[in-house]
């Protein structure tokens, strides 16, 4: 047992060190703090089980059970009992962090910050592997079988990171396997008693048999191979994605956009780096037929979090299937565009123009959204893609937008881009901006206004970028910046000001063009705003200055507010020199089409918000626990009622010459009890007498006799009751009677004697015992695990036996057989 507990404590901390190349995709160490508390709560529990001589799948159970109270200490839901035991609101938030874990992963580049689903679902993976190993290395004695769940440990980093993978880490955790696999083959040579050198001495001290050696310097030439090598040869050094070209962006800003695969990437740090890069590179070409085309468009931040904007998870339908696009008021008309891609822009994301409605040469992995109104995939990348597609041209008004009706509370769209937290600099600006303004299209005009020249707002790359509350007041009070931060303060106010707007990102139209075409560089990448406005859609709102972008693109609802002003119509151009096309700008759907699961209308119809699916859940949990906890007492019923039954009086009519009254054809007749069914009856309302004795606390002797146990509880329990005392008395001398005696003891009433004396039990028991014994009679839970001890001492025997059985066909057995004949 000793060694057990030793081994089962070597399990633990070699599953510690297996887990330390995560600190690898970590930027703090909490992990390792929680999974530490995870493991020794797994470790503490299979101790205690095999201390109890638990088998081992009670024993998996356990670990299991320990695992599940350890999580819901470390993620508590808030509903829990006693802080620690779960409810159905825990495993309901749980699930939500399991969810929620699945975007995180997409939406961080290593190393990824200490949220709680990434944090919940590493200590559930280490702990879930804790389990497996200590099965494995103390129950089944297969430590080497418990390196496959501890290399799922270390194929994360390996398949997450982009750059190289730190080797300090892998050497902590091969350290703990070979500790994990020393360590069971000590404790499998000391049961053999006293060790042996390889050739043949006898050591009272530890010393290393020559076999044992080579073993040891067999397996560190070994580790030192697999950690060396990958340094060593070219190409091997970096991540598994991203030698496979599938890697995320590093979010540090000195990279490619989405340099690296189909991870999900910082839009905002990959723009400030790029706009920053010393060498211009090309990136896309783009070939349209439209005269004067908006921004190329891929990617959307629409997720307000106490570090600023940030990109939402797309989900959608294949691009094979594309939503037609319509708005009231608008004039829209359909173009062509071809877009070649280099092999220096490489993310999950397709840049398009906005609202497309059909593609060509682009497989099944590619993806709409059409709430963010982005392509996307989760298996391909951008890189070396060429692919063309129809798309629909918007051309806004002033007057239509001021038609615009501000959206219910409840709108779909009004939800999923709820106003940000207060600041008290940004609310007293808004709120000067805004007074007096009647409809939503002059309140986002005035608030776009304000960025201009003549506020003082000038256009600047050497900025340090941000997008949280305090650097949008940073931005305001210098008002020096460039796109990302223009683009980011304005959808502040706006969302401030109540109106749904978020970051769009994508390029400028540049300077380099020919005849349709746009050869964009990384210095064309820029970011804008868009506002949402009822029963029209998404409108594009550009608020940074036009010279600080090449190929900067102004409308008539959106003008260059640093141009002179120019008497025009509401329907005319109003643009600086070098501005593109006055209806320059995408529209959305009348409202925004999304898929069944997000909880938005299709085809222009308004949203319905879907009812949660969790409370469903919720109360289906609760329903099978209460019906769960009802089995012993539903039981105990049902037991109680089939004993009765048995136990009331049985008789049989049959003629006699000697007793009773003549009947009229001259014969007599006489009562007697049928003997067997008499002693069954007497059997039955003893059996309901112990588990009533059992229930109520009072103590059982196996060993006495009926007679014995009757007069114990006559002086002990009942003494208070002379009318439960006679029924006990009875009781006792019924099963004396049919255990012992040629005839039992018939017509007796054993049924109302074994009522009394339940009555007389109860009305000394306290509440407790009285509750306990309704609700989980101890006499049905005694039952069910003397049952299930003996099962499974049943089953252990069994594969004992067929063990055996195997051991006796064993193929060596039988060609050593052959072999000595």
């Amino acid at each position: 047992m000793i060694a057990h507990r030793n081994l089962g404590f070597v399990a633990a901390a070699a599953t510690l060190l297996a887990a330390a190349p995560l600190s690898a995709i970590f930027e703090r160490w909490t992990w390792l703090v929680q999974a530490t508390i995870a493991v020794a709560v797994v470790a503490a529990v299979a101790a205690l089980t095999r201390l109890a001589r638990v088998p081992l799948w009670g024993q998996a159970l356990g670990m299991l059970a320990g695992l599940t109270l350890g999580l819901t200490w470390l993620f508590p839901s808030g509903a829990e009992l006693l802080g620690i035991v779960p409810t159905p609101s825990t495993f309901t938030h749980f699930g939500e962090l399991l969810g929620r874990s699945l975007e995180d992963m997409r939406s961080y580049g290593v190393k990824v910050p200490d949220t709680d689903p990434l944090l919940f679902v590493t200590v559930l993976g280490v702990g879930g592997v804790a389990v497996v190993v200590d099965v494995l290395t103390v129950g089944l004695r297969r430590p080497a079988l418990a390196g496959l769940p501890m290399l799922a440990i270390y194929s994360v980093p390996v398949a997450v990171y982009v750059d190289s993978v730190p080797a300090v880490p892998f050497v902590v955790g091969a350290a703990g396997f070979l500790w994990l696999l020393v360590t069971d083959n000590v404790d499998r040579v000391r049961r053999f008693g006293r060790r042996f050198t390889g050739d043949g001495r006898d050591v009272d001290v530890w010393e290393a048999s020559p076999l044992a050696a080579a073993g040891r310097r067999l397996a560190a030439v070994g580790v030192a191979l697999a950690v060396v090598l990958p340094l060593a040869v070219p190409g091997m050094t970096g991540g598994l994605l991203d030698t496979l070209g599938a890697g995320s962006g590093n979010g540090n800003g000195n990279g490619r956009p989405g340099q690296g695969g189909t991870g999900r990437i910082d839009l905002f740090a990959a723009l400030s780096g790029q706009l920053n890069q010393s060498e211009v590179a090309d990136l896309v070409k783009v070939t349209t037929n439209e005269p004067n085309p908006f921004y190329l468009r891929f990617g959307v931040a629409d997720k307000l979090t106490p570090s600023g904007f940030r990109e939402g998870t797309p989900t959608g339908r294949p691009v094979d299937d594309l939503p037609a696009q319509s708005a009231r008021g608008v004039e829209q008309r359909t173009y062509r565009a071809t877009v070649e891609v280099t092999k220096n822009l490489s993310m999950p994301l397709l840049p398009v123009y906005t609202e497309p409605v059909r593609t060509e040469d682009l497989s099944g992995n590619w993806a709409y959204d059409p709430s963010l109104q982005v392509v996307f995939s989760q298996r391909e990348n951008s890189r070396d893609k060429r692919y063309s597609f129809d798309y629909v041209r918007s051309a806004y008004t002033p007057a239509a937008l001021r038609r615009s009706l501000p959206l219910p509370a409840d709108h779909a769209v009004r939800r999923l881009h709820p106003t940000p937290p207060p600041v008290p600099e940004v609310e007293e600006l808004v709120s000067s901006l805004v007074r007096g303004k009647d409809t939503e299209y002059d309140k986002v005009r005035a608030i776009y206004e304000h960025f201009s020249s003549d506020n003082g707002f000038t256009y600047s790359l050497s900025t340090k970028g941000g997008t949280s509350g305090r650097e949008i007041v940073d931005f305001l009070d210098t008002k020096v910046g460039f796109c990302q931060q223009y683009a980011a303060a304005m959808t502040w106010l706006v969302r401030a000001a109540g109106i749904p707007a978020r970051v769009a990102f994508g390029f400028a139209n540049g300077s380099n063009s020919d005849n349709g075409t746009y050869t964009l560089t990384n210095r064309n990448l820029h970011a804008w705003t868009e506002v949402y406005f009822n029963q029209v859609g998404w409108v594009p709102f550009d608020a940074t200055p036009a010279y600080g972008v090449q190929g900067s693109t102004r409308s008539v609802w959106a003008p260059d507010t640093d141009a002179p002003e120019e008497a025009t119509p509401d329907a005319g151009p109003s643009s600086a020199p070098g501005d593109t096309d006055p209806s320059a700008g995408p529209a959305g759907p009348e409202g925004p089409e999304e898929d069944a699961d997000s909880g938005l209308a299709l085809d222009g119809q308004a949203p319905v918000e879907q009812a949660p699916v969790w409370p469903w859940y919720a109360a289906g949990a609760v329903l099978a626990l209460l019906a769960l906890l009802a089995l012993p007492a539903l039981r105990r019923t049902a037991l109680r009622r089939r004993r009765g039954a048995a136990a009331a009086p049985a008789a049989a009519a049959v003629p006699s010459g000697t007793v009773g009254d003549a009947p009229a054809d001259g014969r007599r007749m006489v009562v007697l009890a049928d003997a067997e069914r008499a002693r069954a009856d007497a059997h039955a309302a003893w059996d309901e007498l112990l588990d009533t004795l059992v229930d109520y606390r009072v103590r059982v002797d196996r060993t006495e006799t009926p007679r014995a146990t009757a007069d114990r509880l006559s002086r002990e329990a009942l003494t208070v009751d002379a009318e439960a005392t006679t029924a006990v008395r009875l009781l006792g001398r019924a099963e004396e009677r049919a255990r012992y005696a040629r005839d039992p003891l018939t017509g007796e009433q054993l049924l109302p004697a074994l009522r009394t004396v339940r009555a007389a039990l109860a009305t000394q028991a306290d509440r407790r015992t009285r509750l306990v014994a309704t609700v989980l009679p101890p006499s049905v839970l005694l039952r069910w695990r003397t049952g299930t001890a003996e099962a499974s001492s049943r089953l252990v025997a069994a594969g004992g036996r067929a063990r055996h059985r195997l051991l006796r066909w064993s193929p060596r057995r039988l060609l050593a057989g052959r072999l000595a004949r």
